[in-house]
């Protein structure tokens, strides 16, 4: 089976579960920003867990599906039509050989996922098949690809989706690192206190913070060593300001990092636009532990949540377990 690309943004590319255990060739993780985004797409189609797909960043494509199958669009909420007929994000459909889905832009959120079938088989190079852009392996999709794709491995439940969450204001959780000491204790404190917004310069490798008021800097930054960095990490550069790090960051900094976003929040920095929001809480190791969940938990609450994608009242037999009115996506898995 395969995928013709018949028309695709700028910044479309294949991802997955990212290449583990590269940091001490200063290769990172890569693979999709929103994590969670992208294991949802997983529990929808039975795929197993690491099944590539195509992360789109802002605006998606136009892609004949050559045979038929099944595809589940996650992640930001983007305008989106099979055969011209609207669909609707974090559900699972079975296409007909020939159909056309059609992707356009961004109405919510910035990076949304497609999976299909039993995921993209591109050529697997170093433990991956996502686009790694600093280390040079694959490159982005354009129009006139064909993407090879596994036969589905979905269970005979039919459609499925995954239910609404509520949108969250709350703040983002950091935990403390080796080097958050550096930072007196009442700049901790202003930087819990301050309301930042995601600036314009953001990409695969992470997001700059705006705000007012005076920089975060210390000054420390003049003689820090160079040190191991990971996804997550808030390093402030030398003028005091903050970013946050993603998949596709460097493995290596010197600038001094407050602390880690916990990687269960993280899909909500991935998702904010330019403007949003954002603030932050210190937590305690023992809360970040507790918040911490393996991928193969996160994929099998997810597949406990799916439900039936039945839209005709008169089909639902448990009508009270149905939400007739869509609500923003939240980025947190609850229980």
């Amino acid at each position: 089976m395969s995928v013709i690309v018949e028309r695709a943004g700028p910044l479309v590319a294949v991802q997955d579960a990212g290449r583990a255990g590269g940091l001490g060739v200063g290769l990172s993780r890569g693979g999709a920003v929103d994590r969670l985004a992208y294991i949802e797409g997983v529990a929808l189609l039975d795929q197993p867990l690491g099944a590539a797909a195509l992360e789109m960043a802002g605006v998606g494509g136009r892609f004949r599906l050559e045979a038929g199958m099944w595809f589940a669009l996650t992640g930001a909420r983007m305008k989106a039509t099979l055969d011209g007929a609207p669909i609707e994000g974090r559900a699972s459909y079975l296409a007909a050989p020939g159909s056309v889905l059609d992707i356009g832009s961004a109405d919510v959120g910035v990076y949304g996922y497609l999976h299909l079938g039993g995921g993209i088989e591109t050529p697997f190079e170093l433990g991956g098949r996502g686009f790694h852009r600093i280390a040079g392996l694959g490159r982005a999709v354009v129009a006139g690809d064909r993407l090879p794709v596994a036969a589905s491995q979905k269970k005979g439940q039919g459609p499925m989706r995954l239910p609404q969450m509520a949108a969250t204001t709350a703040p983002l959780r950091v935990m403390p690192g080796p080097q958050t000491e550096m930072f007196p204790a009442e700049t901790r404190q202003t930087f819990e206190a301050t309301v930042f917004h995601r600036s314009t310069r953001a990409n695969r490798q992470g997001v700059r913070l705006d705000h007012d008021g005076a920089p975060f800097s210390v000054g420390a930054q003049l003689h820090q060593v160079s040190d191991f960095i990971s996804e997550g990490d808030i390093q402030m550069t030398g003028d005091g300001t903050p970013y946050v790090l993603l998949a596709e960051c460097q493995t290596m900094g010197g600038y001094p990092r407050i602390g880690t976003v916990l990687p269960a929040d993280l899909p909500r920095i991935a998702q904010a636009v330019a403007g949003d929001e954002i603030r932050f809480r210190f937590v305690s190791v023992e809360e970040a532990e507790a918040a911490w969940k393996s991928d193969e938990a996160l994929l099998a609450r997810l597949v406990r949540r799916r439900e039936p994608r039945v839209r005709d009242p008169r089909d639902m037999a448990d009508l009270l377990r149905y939400e007739m009115i869509d609500r923003p996506h939240r980025d947190v898995v609850d229980e």
